[in-house]
C-alpha cells in the first residue's frame, strides 16, 4: 500500500479529521495515536506532492466531529463513576449506522480494502478508537486499569443518542459455611402453594403462614445481609457447592459458597471484620469461616466442584440388629458401587433415572440393638438416606437390604465437602475440625 496515494485518495473525499485519517493505517507506527498518524500522513502528502499544507475548516464528514469529544466523554464518565468503588473498567461504544457507513465509504475510496476483505495497515473502527481514547483518559483520571474480560464497571457510550451509561458488575465473597440448626434450607424456598404471594384464594396461605416462603429463614438469609451492607450493594445471590437436605446439619469442614453482591459501591472490605459481622448476625444458627474476596470465576468453580462428601447418619432399625451382622453389612458397603433410582422423595422434581455412585468408606457403631451411628464417605450425588433405607429397593445395595431389616435415618449430618479442585485451601479451623 502506497501511503502517499492512500492519503491523497482519502483527503479527496472531503474534510477529514486527523483521527479518521489515521485510523486507515492504525496498525502502523506503534505508540502513536490515530490523530498523530493522521497529522503525519497529511504532512507527508503535502511534502510529497509539493502542495500547501492545509487543515480542513469544516467538520469531518466521516465522524461528524465525534473524534473531538474524547475528553468530553471521559469527563462525563468519570463523573458518572464517582459513586462506585472500582479497580478495573472497560469502555464500550455504540456508533450509529450512518457513521459506520461513512467509515466504509472512506476505506473503499482510499483503497485500503483488498478483494478478499483483508484490510491493509491495520484499519481500526471508530468505536474501537473511542473505547481506547476515552478509556485511557478514564484510567488516568481514576488510577484504575482496563480489564477486557470481567471489569468492575463498564462504561457504555451511545454516539447516536449522546447518552452514557454505567453498568456495575457484581462483587464476590468466598467462604465455607456451617449450618447448625435443622430445617433450614440453603437458599430462600418460595412457597409453591401460593406462588410466593402469601395468599391463597384471598386468604392467608396455610402452607407458608402468609410469608410466601416455606421456611422462616435460610443459610442465604442468615449470611448474605451483612455482606450486602458492608459492600453497600443492592441485593445478593447465594451460590453453594451443592446443598444438604433441609433437615440435615452442615458441620465440621463446612460447605464452600460464594455470595454475589449486585451493584456494590464498596469492594475493598475487611473480610475478618465481615466474618465476625456475619457470624454475629447468624446468631448461632449458621456460621462462616475463611471469608475472602473472590472473582466471578469462583462462582463457576464452586458450583462445578466435583466433591465427595462425608456424612454421619443416626439410624433406627425396626428389629434388633447384632454387632456382627452390622459389621458384615458395613464391609459389603465399603467400596461398593451402588445403583440408585431417583428417590421417591424427590422424583416429583427430578428425572426418574438410575444413577451409579461409589461408596468410598463406611463405619458404623451400635448405640443399642435398634440404633446405630453410621459414617459414610461417598461420591457426590450419593443419596445417603436411601443408601440406609433402600427406598423400597430403589437403592441396591443398601444397609437395610443387607441386614434384611427396615432402617430409617432419623438425623443426618454432613461432615465434609471436599474436592480435588478446591477453590482455596481450607482454613486451619476446618483442617483441625477433622483431625
Amino acid at each position: 500500500m502506497d501511503l502517499i496515494e492512500v492519503t491523497g485518495r482519502a483527503l479527496a473525499t472531503g474534510p477529514l479529521c486527523d483521527s479518521c485519517l489515521g485510523r486507515l493505517v492504525a496498525g502502523r507506527s506503534f505508540g502513536l495515536t490515530n490523530a498523530e498518524r493522521g497529522e503525519a500522513m497529511r504532512t507527508a502528502h503535502a511534502l510529497a506532492v509539493d502542495e500547501p499544507y492545509e487543515r480542513p475548516d469544516e467538520p469531518c464528514w466521516v465522524c461528524e466531529g465525534e473524534c473531538e469529544r474524547f475528553e468530553t466523554f471521559a469527563e462525563r464518565a468519570v463523573a458518572a463513576l464517582e459513586p462506585w468503588a472500582f479497580e478495573t473498567y472497560q469502555v464500550g461504544t455504540r456508533v450509529s449506522p450512518l457513521l459506520e457507513e461513512n467509515e466504509q465509504f472512506l476505506r473503499e475510496d482510499a483503497g485500503v480494502v483488498e478483494e478478499e476483505g483483508e484490510r491493509e495497515g491495520g484499519v481500526e473502527t471508530l468505536n474501537n478508537e473511542f473505547n481506547r481514547e476515552v478509556g485511557k483518559r478514564i484510567g488516568a483520571a481514576t488510577g484504575t486499569d482496563v480489564d477486557l474480560e470481567r471489569p468492575d464497571v463498564l462504561v457504555l457510550i451511545d454516539l447516536s443518542t449522546d447518552e452514557l451509561e454505567v453498568q456495575v458488575n457484581s462483587a464476590f465473597v468466598y467462604g465455607r459455611y456451617r449450618k447448625l440448626e435443622r430445617d433450614i434450607p440453603q437458599t430462600k424456598w418460595p412457597c409453591s402453594d401460593c406462588n410466593q404471594t402469601g395468599l391463597k384464594r384471598g386468604e392467608e396461605c396455610e402452607a407458608c403462614e402468609g410469608t410466601g416462603y416455606r421456611y422462616g429463614t435460610s443459610v442465604e438469609q442468615l449470611t448474605a445481609p451483612p455482606v450486602v451492607e458492608a459492600m453497600d450493594g443492592s441485593e445478593a445471590t447465594f451460590h453453594g457447592a451443592g446443598r444438604e437436605d433441609v433437615d440435615a446439619l452442615m458441620l465440621d469442614t463446612g460447605r464452600p459458597f460464594v455470595i454475589e453482591v449486585k451493584e456494590p459501591r464498596t469492594r475493598d472490605v475487611d473480610v475478618e471484620e465481615l466474618e465476625r459481622a456475619v457470624n454475629e448476625f447468624a446468631d448461632g444458627r449458621a456460621e462462616v469461616e475463611g471469608l475472602r474476596l473472590a472473582t466471578h470465576e469462583m462462582v463457576e468453580r464452586v458450583k462445578g466442584l466435583d466433591a465427595s462428601k462425608t456424612y454421619r447418619a443416626f439410624v433406627e432399625f425396626d428389629a434388633p440388629v447384632e454387632a456382627d451382622a452390622l459389621a458384615a453389612a458395613v464391609e459389603e458397603l465399603r467400596g461398593a458401587t451402588v445403583e440408585q433410582r431417583t428417590p421417591q422423595r424427590v422424583d416429583h422434581r427430578r428425572a426418574d433415572i438410575v444413577r451409579t455412585r461409589s461408596v468410598y468408606d463406611v463405619d458404623a457403631e451400635l448405640e443399642d440393638d435398634r440404633h446405630a451411628v453410621v459414617e459414610i464417605h461417598g461420591a457426590g450425588g450419593l443419596y445417603i438416606k436411601e443408601l440406609i433405607s433402600s427406598d423400597e429397593g430403589r437403592t441396591d445395595p443398601s444397609l437395610a437390604g443387607l441386614l434384611d431389616v427396615e432402617a430409617v435415618v432419623t438425623d443426618l449430618d454432613v461432615l465434609a465437602v471436599e474436592g480435588e479442585d478446591e477453590p482455596f485451601e481450607r482454613p486451619e479451623f476446618f483442617r483441625d475440625a477433622t483431625a
